[in-house]
């Protein structure tokens, strides 16, 4: 079997929608193993390694959520990809804080469905070592040095500026809630601080973005928190060195 994009557990209690992906995935290189019920994919994940799990937030018995946290507990690198619906701001942001990389909303598109799995897969076959380069578009970020360029000129942070756009290039395409990028940078007692942080994403957007006022870089995920964009497509890439 084709695993040119991935091995790719779908767990979801519709036969329907799993016939569906499996069907539509597959075409695009995924190996696919489907599971019904939460239960069925914690066994399953026990003694197979998968490359991505594609995770629907409502199921009967054992839900979403917590079927997300103890795979996540039991496995801290696989990437955990939850499906929700449009309205649950909410439930989004508890899968966020459970373990989950990042969401999809149904309905979903086949193409952003593709490009955020093949993402995941991508990044957690990357060295996680947090002293790294990365480079995204004109922006570019040493860790090791504690230097970031913008088009090869030395962009100016202060140490806290530097913290966060680090965490989120590092983690660069998936959804930081505020309250993990707060405690994550700031340290455990903090979370709710979000002008605070707000404050700190409009002072980095200044120095890195050519437009602040529309980032192509440092995005909001509303009623979320922030993702820095994983690339810059070419349109964008010419708005931004114009």
């Amino acid at each position: 079997m084709n695993r040119e994009s991935g091995s790719l557990l779908i767990v979801d209690d519709e036969r329907s929608i799993r016939l569906s992906l499996r069907t539509i995935l597959t075409n695009f290189g995924f190996e696919i193993v489907e599971a019904a019920r939460g239960e069925e994919a914690l066994a399953l994940a026990r003694t197979t390694k998968f490359d991505v799990v594609l995770l629907d937030i409502n199921m009967p018995g054992m839900g979403g959520i917590e079927v997300c946290r103890t795979l996540r507990r039991n496995d801290p690198r696989l990437p955990i990809l939850m499906l929700t619906v449009q309205e649950s701001e909410d439930r989004k942001v508890e899968a966020l804080d459970a373990g989950a990389d990042d969401y999809i909303t149904k309905p979903f598109q086949l193409r952003e469905l593709t490009a955020r799995l093949r993402a995941a897969v991508r990044r957690n076959k990357l060295d996680d070592d947090i002293n790294q380069i990365v480079l995204i578009g004109d922006v570019l970020l040493d860790s090791d040095r504690h230097l970031v360029e913008k088009k090869g000129k030395r962009v100016h942070l202060t140490p806290k500026q530097f913290e966060v756009l680090q965490y989120l290039m590092v983690n660069a395409g998936r959804p930081i809630p505020h309250a993990r990028l707060l405690r994550s940078v700031w340290g455990p007692e903090y979370g709710n601080e979000l002008e605070y942080l707000r404050t700190f994403i409009r002072q980095i957007r200044l120095k890195i973005e050519a437009d602040p006022a529309n980032p192509v870089y440092l995005l909001t995920d509303s009623h979320i928190g922030y993702r820095f964009a994983e690339s810059v497509p070419e349109d964008e890439g010419d708005r931004v060195m114009n």
